[in-house]
């Protein structure tokens, strides 16, 4: 990762890229694995050495397309993966956590979150992440869907991200969830940084500042959220021009201007809104 393009301090101090990659939706089509692993390779050569993946996405697909694009590369990659909920028991992430790392063909887990709040009690989770960094399964634990609520039930833990919905549509964390996380000096994992489904990227404001940029509005979008301090981006491509679109976000610099009329566009939270989950 070159030293201009923007990156992230963990709590613990590891440095991480603030633009990654996500593999959502990916791992469900085998005809498409491979050109989903090219393109997580590409991103790793473009600087985004931070992978973003789940046990959930296809059902474990997800991860082993990972495990392909990452052969031979470990050591570069800062990867994260996620437990359902449902498997979150101390007995069940353990568990979990070794089908995970089979699946990624590596040892270890940089970051292993708990993809949701769910019926088990968090302490119970926390125990097994514990345990499992104690066992050098994983470096680092955090969550993800979390709202203030649930996030103060972790305070004084290691907790060392929180990953959420955040883009330009979905700015609500902006009011209370990401000023608690920056108060302790927690980054946030922004998913779905390029909204679902096109219809933000049609925006007319985001036309016009990429214009002046001379890129997409794809890469605006993530200029946005990569101006946040401590917040890390992780959208997903699997055709190259996407990838490399995405990689152009790092050397934009966003003027007053161009936040301004996004501001206008795509206005900044002025109360409470209940967390937006996808």
């Amino acid at each position: 990762m070159s030293a201009a393009r923007p990156s992230v301090r963990l709590p613990d101090g590891t440095v991480v890229p603030a633009l990654g990659q996500g593999t959502w939706h990916m791992g469900e089509d085998r005809r498409q694995a491979a050109a989903e692993a090219a393109a997580l390779r590409l991103g790793l050569d473009l600087g985004m050495s931070l992978i973003d993946t789940a046990e959930m996405y296809g059902s474990g697909g997800a991860e082993r397309v990972v495990a392909e694009a990452i052969a031979g590369r470990r050591d570069e990659v800062f990867l994260v993966s996620k437990v359902m909920p449902q498997n979150a028991s101390r007995a069940g992430t353990k568990a979990a956590c070794e089908r995970s790392l089979k699946r990624l063909g590596t040892d270890r887990i940089d970051l292993y979150l708990l993809h949701w709040p769910g019926a088990v009690p968090v302490a119970e989770t926390v125990a097994a992440f514990e345990a499992l960094r104690a066992e050098g399964k994983i470096r680092l634990w955090g969550v993800s869907n979390f709202d203030v609520e649930e996030m103060a039930a972790l305070e004084g833990t290691d907790c060392a991200s929180n990953q959420v919905l955040y883009n330009l549509e979905e700015r609500g964390i902006e009011f209370d969830l990401l000023p608690w996380c920056a108060a302790r000096r927690m980054p946030v994992m922004a998913y779905t940084p390029l909204g679902q489904g096109g219809r933000m990227l049609r925006a007319k404001a985001l036309a016009q500042v990429a214009a002046r940029h001379g890129v997409g509005p794809a890469t605006v979008a993530l200029a946005f959220l990569l101006g946040r301090p401590g917040v890390i981006s992780i959208p997903k491509a699997v055709r190259e021009e996407h990838v490399r679109a995405n990689a152009a976000a790092a050397e934009i610099n966003l003027s007053r201007l161009d936040r301004d009329e996004l501001d206008a566009a795509f206005p900044p939270p002025k109360k409470k809104k209940r967390l937006a989950m996808l």
